[in-house]
């Protein structure tokens, strides 16, 4: 299934979305739930392909938009606009385009940071929420002020901090690094689609550009209806944050850890993600 595409004007220029439209109505003469999915690092909308199509043919609607920095159209220069606050604003401009009410969010990566965030501060915007991969915010900074092995699995932060210097390293010899984060777990038309957004100096310096605006997040406990699976095998997130979500949780929480699985579910568990999702729309 080929999605559409519609580009949504923010404060900072214009994302492209793409949409997955539902291909059966799902509720009678009513309109489609829909799902507003945010993607991670290094990666682009596409991610969620798989897991829109099998969403799209449950009666679902995917809103998956090209974010900030990653969309040609919106990569301003400054670092201060890639804080959370900004990012969430887009997502909630995209929400209003396409005349949402509470919607199903669904995000993996820095996508699922944004998504908490929204959670904690802005939840009456949402019916459920679905995190892949990335624990509630304050139980992430917990692990990486106290926890050695999560220390370890973000040290790249460090280097991705450095502006220029990380341009360098992850686009010499045809962006080598870059692709290797991927560890094999994408396809390579996938992992071409990425790189189209962010496989330049321009892009790449707006998708670094989050993590150059990090800093320790505030979020109240949930009290939207959530799940978050987790990859055991997950290089980047350790399990003393996973498993310590359940602590900043104030409504109906399903932890969902994956044996044998790292960081790229959307691609490598598609069925996963969206037998989750629906479980949280019905």
């Amino acid at each position: 299934m080929t999605p559409r595409t519609e580009t949504v004007g923010v404060r900072v220029g214009e994302l492209e979305v793409l949409v997955w439209d539902a291909e059966s109505p799902a509720h009678g003469d009513q309109a489609a739930p829909t799902v507003v999915a945010l993607h991670g690092f290094p990666e682009s909308a596409w991610e969620w392909r798989s897991v829109a199509e099998i969403l799209a043919a449950a009666g679902i609607r995917v809103v998956a938009p090209m974010q900030r920095g990653y969309s040609p159209g919106a990569r301003p220069p400054s670092v201060e606009d890639y804080a959370i606050e900004r990012l969430t604003e887009d997502v909630l401009t995209v929400v209003e385009h396409f005349g949402l009410g509470p919607v199903h969010l669904l995000g993996h990566d820095w996508g699922a940071s944004v998504a908490w965030w929204i959670a904690g501060h802005h939840p009456h915007r949402l019916a459920s929420m679905v995190a892949v991969s990335v624990p509630h915010l304050e139980a992430f900074a917990d692990a990486l002020a106290a926890d050695p092995d999560q220390q370890e699995r973000s040290a790249y932060f460090a280097l991705f901090r450095q502006a220029g210097k990380a341009e360098d390293v992850l686009l010499e010899d045809g962006a080598q690094r870059l692709k290797a984060m991927f560890g094999g777990d994408v396809p390579e038309d996938l992992m071409a689609a990425h790189l189209e957004m962010i496989g330049n100096r321009e892009g790449l310096t707006g998708a670094l550009n989050w993590y150059r605006a990090m800093r320790r997040y505030a979020v109240p406990d949930v009290t939207v209806p959530t799940t978050l699976i987790w990859g055991e095998q997950d290089l980047a997130i350790s399990r003393s944050g996973a498993e310590a979500t359940a602590d900043q949780m104030a409504a109906d929480y399903r932890f969902v850890p994956v044996a044998g699985e790292g960081h790229w579910l959307p691609e490598t568990r598609p069925d996963l993600i969206a037998t989750e999702v629906l479980g949280r729309i019905r």
